[in-house]
C-alpha cells in the first residue's frame, strides 16, 4: 500500500472514530450508576447532584442498587451499568475474567472495615482464627482483608475455613454463630458491632493498605468523555461536603439506604469520602492485592492493573 493511501485511510479512520464518539456522546439520555449502602454515592443520590448538574443536557441518572461490588462489576461489564464504586478486590477479579471496564478515580479507605467476632468470643488475636469459620463474600475487599490478616499472623489461607456469603446472609449467619468470624466493610460493619454483639477483632488499616475505586464500562468511558469527567467532579464535590457534614451525611446515608441512623452515624464518622485520581501509589497498593490472590490462585492470571485505568487522552 503506498503511503499516501496509508495515511489518507488513517486520518478518515481517525476522523470517523472522533466523530462516532461525538456521536455517541451526545446521543446518551441515561447514566446508569451502580451503589451499594455506604459512600459517596449515595450522598450524591441523596441530594440529586448529579440529576442537577445533567438535567439541562436532557440526560437522566438511574440509581441501581447492589449488595457487593462483584455483582456490580458483572452488570458493568455487560453494558448495564455505565459507572459504580466499589472496594479494592472486586475489580481484581473482574479484570482477570477480561472485563470491559476501567478504573476511573480512587479513595483511600482509613477505616469502617475489617473482622469481627461475637463480644463472648474466646479468639483474642488474629492467630485464634486458626481452624475457625470465616464468612465473606468472595472476590470483596473483605475477601482482601481475610488474606492479609492471615498473613500478619503467619497463617495461610488453609489455615482457615472460608464461608462465602452476601452480607445480608452473613449478618445472620454471624448472629446465630453458624460462623465464627466475619469479614466486612460498613455500614454492615457498624451493624454488626451495633445489632449482633460483634467484637472487632481487626481493624483492616493495621493489616494492609486499601483502597476503594470508581470504575467505568470502557466503551462507556472513552465514548462519554466529559460526561465521566462530570460524574467524578460531581461526586468529589459531594465527597468535600462529606468530609465537614458526617452528622448530615449519617441522616441521608439512613434515609436512601433504610440502616438504621445509630449505625450509619457510626460509619460516617469513621469515613474518609475524599475522591482522586488514581496515582502510581494507589495502582502499586492495587497491584500488590492482584498479585496476593494470584499468587494464592485465587485469581487465574497475572493482570497489570495500570493496563486498565481510564486516560481519555488515549485510546
Amino acid at each position: 500500500m503506498k503511503r499516501r493511501k496509508f495515511l489518507g485511510w488513517s486520518v478518515g479512520g481517525a476522523i470517523a472514530a472522533l466523530s462516532s464518539r461525538a456521536v455517541a456522546q451526545s446521543s446518551v439520555k441515561q447514566i446508569r450508576i451502580g451503589y451499594q449502602k455506604t459512600g459517596v454515592l449515595v450522598i450524591a443520590r441523596q441530594q440529586a447532584l448529579l440529576e442537577r448538574h445533567f438535567a439541562p443536557k436532557q440526560i437522566a441518572i438511574k440509581w441501581i442498587e447492589f449488595t457487593s461490588g462483584p455483582p456490580l462489576l458483572e452488570a458493568m461489564n455487560t453494558g448495564s451499568v455505565d459507572f459504580g464504586a466499589v472496594g479494592d478486590t472486586p475489580p481484581i477479579f473482574a479484570q482477570a475474567a477480561n472485563a470491559n471496564i476501567v478504573y476511573v478515580a480512587g479513595s483511600q479507605i482509613t477505616n469502617g472495615q475489617g473482622i469481627l467476632v461475637p463480644a463472648n468470643s474466646t479468639i483474642r488475636t488474629i492467630a485464634d482464627l486458626k481452624g475457625k469459620r470465616i464468612g465473606f463474600t468472595k472476590g470483596t475487599s473483605a475477601h482482601n482483608v481475610v488474606i492479609a490478616t492471615l498473613e500478619k499472623a503467619g497463617l495461610t489461607y488453609e489455615d482457615v475455613t472460608p464461608v462465602y456469603l452476601s452480607p445480608p446472609d452473613a449478618g445472620p449467619a454471624f448472629a446465630n454463630g453458624s460462623i465464627e468470624a466475619w469479614a466486612i466493610w460498613d455500614p454492615y460493619f457498624a451493624i454488626g458491632e451495633k445489632r449482633q454483639n460483634g467484637r472487632i477483632l481487626v481493624n483492616a488499616y493495621e493489616v494492609a493498605k486499601t483502597n476503594s475505586f470508581y470504575l467505568a464500562n470502557r466503551d462507556f468511558a472513552y465514548a462519554n468523555v466529559q460526561h465521566t469527567r462530570d460524574v467524578i467532579k460531581g461526586l468529589a464535590d459531594a465527597a468535600q461536603w462529606a468530609e465537614a457534614h458526617r452528622t448530615e451525611v449519617a441522616t441521608a446515608l439512613a434515609a436512601v439506604t433504610g440502616v438504621p441512623l445509630e449505625v450509619q452515624i457510626v460509619a460516617a464518622n469513621r469515613a474518609s469520602f475524599v475522591i482522586g485520581a488514581v496515582t502510581d501509589d494507589i495502582i502499586e497498593t492495587q497491584q500488590a492485592v492482584a498479585d496476593r490472590f494470584h499468587k494464592l490462585g485465587l485469581v487465574p492470571r497475572k493482570i497489570s492493573i495500570r493496563e486498565i485505568v481510564w486516560r481519555p487522552t488515549q485510546t
